[in-house]
């Protein structure tokens, strides 16, 4: 047995509620990601073959992936902008914060519990690449912490590395130059907490589409797009980048639909007249400020 895994099953034991199945869930996610996903979005070259009873059985294991709201419950994103994407990977020291319900308005895997959270990884992205024709690159979904980081690069070395913070902040901005959202991804089966960056587009991310698809997946990050009326010229430049649909033309202007919107903010970058901006709406839930966070639990540095 690899290290990384009898890591990975210790800190499962150590998990309140974790069990065997959760898991085993969690081995088989963190050892065949591409083939997990793959199969779970229809497009890995199997899914003919297999895919099908494949998700009946899950269905019949995991009665909770019926119900598109369980689903999500069980594996969801919150939406960070890149300062917030930033904080999680540039934290220097153990971090543990729970019962964040308001930040992450889910039933399970709603904690950030951050060991060794300098110790980063970057691996091949399981959407982009079961993709016949993805976004490149593909080496953007970012690893944070332990057990994972070494679990991935471990199972992984052909599709992934290790990387310094800095190394992060680096990807995390040439992602969001590129228009792409930055999520904090949860999951139950990774020890029911917080274990990873994605940087997401629609064409590629299985989660984003699923949310469109109406299984809410994806949370607000607790900020909307807010237009100058004054300032926009109706240019369209944003409407393209915009990854969630809410940015639209219409009378000669951008019109910005705040239900639909998110708050990634890719969309305030690439206005040339910098007509756009997030501000806060407390409809749309706390937003995921981990140094705030940390000074609120008595962190002190």
């Amino acid at each position: 047995m690899k290290s990384s895994t009898r890591s990975f099953i210790e800190e499962s034991r150590r998990t309140p509620g974790h069990s065997l199945m959760d898991r085993l869930h969690g081995y088989v996610y963190g050892r065949w990601p591409y083939f997990y996903i793959g199969i779970g979005t229809g497009n890995h070259p199997l899914n003919r073959i297999i895919g099908r009873p494949l998700r009946w059985l899950s269905r019949v294991l995991f009665p909770e992936l019926n119900n598109k709201h369980s689903l999500a419950d069980g594996y969801h994103g919150k939406v960070v902008p890149l300062e917030a994407a930033t904080q999680l990977i540039t934290v220097n020291e153990d971090v543990r914060l729970t019962d964040l319900e308001k930040i992450i308005p889910y039933a399970r895997a709603r904690d950030i519990i951050l060991q060794n959270p300098d110790h980063l990884a970057v691996i091949d992205c399981p959407c982009r690449v079961v993709r016949a024709s993805p976004c490149l690159p593909l080496d953007v979904c970012l690893v944070v912490g332990e057990p994972f980081a070494s679990f991935i690069v471990e199972h992984h070395p052909q599709r992934s590395r290790r990387i310094t913070p800095e190394e992060g902040i680096e990807l995390l901005q040439a992602e969001h130059t590129r228009g792409h959202v930055h999520h904090a991804f949860f999951k139950d089966a990774m020890l029911d907490r917080f274990y990873t960056i994605c940087n997401c587009c629609t064409c590629c991310c299985g989660a984003i589409n699923a949310h469109r698809g109406g299984t809410p997946m994806i949370a607000s990050s607790g900020y909307v797009c807010k237009k100058d009326s004054d300032t926009c010229i109706g240019c369209a430049t944003c409407i393209d980048f915009c990854q969630f649909g809410a940015l639209s033309a219409k009378d000669g202007r951008t019109a910005v639909d705040t239900d639909v919107c998110m708050g990634c903010g890719v969309c305030t970058s690439k206005c040339p007249q910098g007509a756009l901006s997030l501000v806060r709406d407390q409809s749309k839930g706390e937003p995921l400020d981990i140094r705030r966070l940390m000074a609120d639990a008595g962190f002190t540095k």
